[in-house]
């Protein structure tokens, strides 16, 4: 997926992002710009989770939102 669709995708998802983990702030979401390990890395520092905690609740949040719009890094 090339970065372009993967910004543009982000734009549309980052609120259900947001919603989810609400203690991210909007200037997380921007640096984050898609990239799912700074987003893991975010939501362990945030919330305080561990990282396999953050993993779980990553992973489920993709299984209910199938649309790629990750970096895969």
């Amino acid at each position: 997926m090339n970065q372009d669709r993967v910004e543009g995708n982000w734009m549309q998802f980052k609120g259900q992002v947001k919603e989810q983990w609400g203690k991210l702030a909007d200037d997380d979401l921007d640096i984050i710009a898609g990239k799912r390990d700074q987003l893991l890395g975010r939501i362990q520092e945030r919330h305080g989770l561990a990282k396999d905690v953050a993993e779980r609740q990553l992973d489920d949040f993709q299984t209910r939102n199938p649309t790629q719009f990750f970096e895969r890094t």
